[in-house]
């Protein structure tokens, strides 16, 4: 196990912790120690299959798909840094028959030897319940390229987290992301390219929301991906200065 698995199983025990293991990957652990994973990326696939010197792997692997034992999973869409195929056989092999991917993921996870029975495929307006999470799928704009992504909104010791997914702005839906109540924590990309939120959108969506944080994401790990953490923090200075945002490095945490 690496360290880093360690470190996600003792870190502040007894308490609800989200990790962020870069891109758009993020590990919540429950005060009782249950662990869910959203779209973790924890090998280089992208480049292997893309076949693109721009989407070579700049941030480190701080764990193996083996390291862990998960309560949930989720694959938000098909794009390969969110259902890595090079670790989905091992991560749903070490998840407890909870793994919720995008209908659209159904192709890609067939291919590679997974059988249906294991995978729940869902859509917005799904939701899950046991007493350590509630998981409310919602409304994502990923375009054509993955029409049926989504986000989630998921509550744990009372707090709620809403993780936008990979979508443009959709100032629309402002209903959608307050349906559950009063945001706590926001998670919305920043890289401005393949139809995702830019830097300036990502702070107009706090601006809409007003959640209690806001975390960006998707950044960091490819070059053609783009994101740039000083501009995030330049828009959120002239739109929404009042509202308190972090920049989590790959591996940090933060305690809910």
């Amino acid at each position: 196990m690496k360290e880093f698995a360690k470190h996600i199983i003792t870190t502040k025990k007894g308490y609800a912790n989200l990790f962020f293991l870069g891109q758009a990957g993020f590990i919540l652990r429950s005060k009782t120690g249950k662990l869910l994973g959203i779209d973790l990326y924890l090998s280089d696939c992208v480049e292997k299959l893309e076949g693109h010197i721009g989407f070579k792997r700049l941030q480190p692997k701080l764990l193996e798909a083996s390291d862990l034992k998960y309560d949930y999973l989720i694959a938000t869409h098909p794009h390969y840094d969110h259902l890595d195929v090079d670790s989905a056989q091992e991560l749903i092999f070490n998840c407890y028959r909870n793994f919720y991917a995008s209908v659209n993921c159904e192709q890609e996870i067939k291919s590679i030897g997974i059988g249906a029975s294991i995978i729940k495929y869902v859509k917005p307006g799904d939701s899950f319940a046991d007493e350590n999470f509630t998981i409310d799928i919602i409304k994502c704009d990923h375009g054509t390229s993955a029409p049926d992504a989504f986000g989630c909104i998921v509550e744990t010791e009372g707090k709620r987290i809403v993780f936008v997914g990979d979508t443009c702005l959709r100032t629309d839906w402002k209903d959608e992301y307050l349906k559950k109540g009063p945001i706590d924590i926001l998670v919305a990309p920043i890289n401005g390219a393949y139809g995702n939120l830019s830097e300036t959108d990502c702070a107009k969506l706090s601006q809409l929301l007003t959640p209690r944080l806001t975390i960006p994401c998707h950044y960091g790990m490819f070059a053609s991906h783009g994101g740039s953490p000083e501009k995030f923090m330049t828009a959120m200075k002239n739109i929404c200065p009042d509202n308190k945002y972090t920049l989590m490095a790959m591996g940090d945490y933060i305690t809910l």
